[in-house]
């Protein structure tokens, strides 16, 4: 039952491409040795890096909502209300020190609320904790969506509003999207 007991399976199989490599941070054992040459040796096409979970894929959000591909972090300085959403800034981000120094004026001047199913650094440090269960996020988002537009709690000034001015999302019901 080794790993490479296991490979040579797939591999008599005709299966080499249900073998997946990722690697983590950097070094030159890795990148050149397990990265590069291995996976195309054995015929894998599942090969990732670091940064396809990390850094690139960091810059992908911003990058396709706002145009702006490098490198950023949030206004940590000036935020009131944080919500952090099933990751730890205090212990896991690209800018922890920042996240740390900046983390007690947050909570001085506005609310922390943590949603997580583990208690992390973050959580500690919450006003309010939402210790939700693996795999309920998904309905914790649309129930929060639910209330923001039945309730008429969206940024008008950003999104736009209806027509008529009247909140026509109703629980169940079909809005016209000409309105």
């Amino acid at each position: 039952n080794t790993v490479a007991d296991k490979m040579m399976e797939l591999r008599k199989a005709g299966e080499p491409d249900k073998l997946m490599y990722m690697r983590g941070r950097y070094s030159s054992t890795a990148t050149d040795l397990l990265y590069g040459t291995l996976p195309k040796i054995y015929g894998t096409p599942n090969y990732f890096s670091h940064s396809a979970i990390c850094a690139e894929a960091e810059k992908m959000g911003p990058g396709y909502t706002q145009g702006f591909f490098g490198y950023r972090d949030y206004d940590l300085a000036k935020t009131k209300c944080l919500v952090i959403w099933g990751c730890d800034p205090l212990s896991s981000n690209r800018q922890v020190p920042n996240a740390i120094a900046k983390f007690s004026d947050i909570l001085d001047r506005g609310t922390v609320i943590a949603v997580d199913p583990r208690m992390s650094a973050s959580v500690a440090k919450a006003n309010d904790w939402l210790p939700i269960k693996p795999g309920e996020d998904g309905a914790l988002a649309s129930a929060l969506a639910h209330v923001l537009l039945t309730e008429g709690y969206w940024s008008k000034e950003f999104v736009g509003d209806f027509k008529d001015g009247k909140n026509q999302f109703k629980a169940g019901a079909t809005v016209d999207e000409a309105a």
